[in-house]
């Protein structure tokens, strides 16, 4: 078995890979929709790597045979002078045997864990907890105007537009509209929640927190997928702390299921 060790951890990742790439859309929980080929690509050419080192392995073991033999010659010669000879060929074969082990270090085998979790069992995508962690204080980016919304209501926007317009639009395009979020519940220690939305620019790891602030209807548990429908009710000068998060006075809210892609684009 340890002969195929590495050829067994490379299919495992190749396999984990492919899973949630190829053949599911679970590979949105951690980058972006455009890695989608170079995921699957890169899967596929684990998958091949694994083949070729199983089969290299199987040939590695093909001159142990021969060696077998070559240990049987050296016993005869044991009746005779060369007896001698075959107790070191016998030396010569366990050394060669060794030393073309294609087993790796036995600490290999941990990798197998990460794999097979991806494989089996694949991580959530990042929730309240991962948007909690960032401050909500952050540094006016600039007031201005943005384009015209769509005429009829209620608009649905995603929560990184409907804060950028709410704190930082000086045309106050939110004014008097109605609005459709749709997110993932927050909660404040005071009981203050939030319709919430992890933007990211290549993978979860870069992620970054857009929220609003519901008023008006009572809240689901924590990490319950809703759309909130609303309308704006401004807080503080644009551009200032105060202004963020964003406030929507919510006349309705609906649970709905979580998006086969969780993220917004930053």
């Amino acid at each position: 078995m340890r002969r195929y060790g590495p050829a067994v951890l490379l299919a495992l990742v190749g396999a984990a890979i492919l899973r949630v790439s190829a053949f599911s859309e679970l590979y949105l929980r951690y980058v972006q929709a455009g890695l989608r080929p170079y995921l699957v690509v890169s899967g596929a050419a684990l998958m091949l790597l694994a083949v070729s080192v199983a089969v290299v392995a199987r040939g590695a073991a093909v001159p142990g045979a021969d060696g077998d033999e070559g240990i049987g010659d050296g016993d005869e010669g044991a009746d005779g002078h060369e007896g001698g000879d075959g107790d070191e060929n016998d030396a010569d074969h366990a050394g060669h045997s060794h030393s073309h082990s294609p087993a790796g270090p036995r600490v290999a085998w941990f990798l197998t864990l990460p794999a097979l979790a991806l494989l089996l069992f694949p991580p959530p995508a990042l929730g309240s907890y991962s948007a909690e962690r960032e401050a909500a204080q952050r540094a006016a980016q600039g007031v201005g105007t943005f384009p015209a919304l769509p005429s009829g209501n209620p608009v649905d926007l995603v929560l990184g537009e409907f804060g950028s317009r709410a704190v930082y639009d000086s045309g106050r395009s939110l004014k008097g509209r109605t609005v459709r979020l749709t997110g993932f519940v927050t909660r404040d220690g005071d009981g203050t929640w939030y319709v919430t939305r992890l933007l990211v620019s290549c993978c979860a790891a870069d992620a970054t927190t857009a929220k609003a602030e519901v008023r008006g209807v009572e809240a689901p548990p924590v990490d319950t997928w809703v759309t909130v429908t609303g309308t704006w009710h401004p807080e503080g000068e644009l551009g200032s702390a105060e202004a963020w998060p964003p406030v929507v006075d919510a006349t309705s809210l609906r649970r709905v299921r979580q998006p086969d892609n969780p993220y917004e684009k930053r």
